[in-house]
């Protein structure tokens, strides 16, 4: 799924140069078009920054995942309270939302993915290339098995 237009035929060419089929469709993280219990594996690459409402994003997740199911994440997140980059992420928040699909900097995307609701977590936190948005996790949580 890929809210922005402007980004499908990108995703699109690029997974007919790699050579995956895939099948991209329109909506949000909040809203997927899927069954209940009908995929094996979510993935999610640097979206929750910029989803309207996390919560309502991950229990669509779990409520597509089969029992078992992975959800495997890289996203960049909140640096840490009370640093000097934490400040800037939240005084540069406005111009990211605008200019970024929507992306909040600061949010602690690992709190929202630990109190979801998946039977285990996997996480690691690590930084990236880009100043505002260095810091990073990357991960699996996994659908409680029936």
């Amino acid at each position: 799924m890929e809210p922005n237009p402007y980004m499908r035929e990108y995703l699109e060419r690029e997974a007919e140069r790699v050579g995956i089929a895939a099948e991209l469709r329109e909506g949000t993280a909040e809203a997927i078009a899927c069954a209940d219990d009908s995929a094996d594996t979510v993935v999610s690459t640097l979206v929750l920054c910029s989803v309207i409402d996390l919560r309502a994003a991950l229990a669509e997740v779990l409520r597509v995942l089969k029992p078992g199911g992975r959800f495997v994440f890289i996203e960049h997140v909140a640096a840490a309270p009370g640093t000097r980059l934490r400040h800037w992420q939240r005084r540069l928040r406005p111009w990211f939302h605008f200019f970024a699909d929507g992306c909040n900097p600061d949010r602690e995307t690992w709190r929202a993915i630990e109190s979801a609701g998946f039977a285990d977590v996997h996480l690691e936190h690590f930084d990236g290339p880009m100043p505002i948005v260095r810091p990073h996790i990357a991960g699996v949580a996994i659908k409680e098995a029936a």
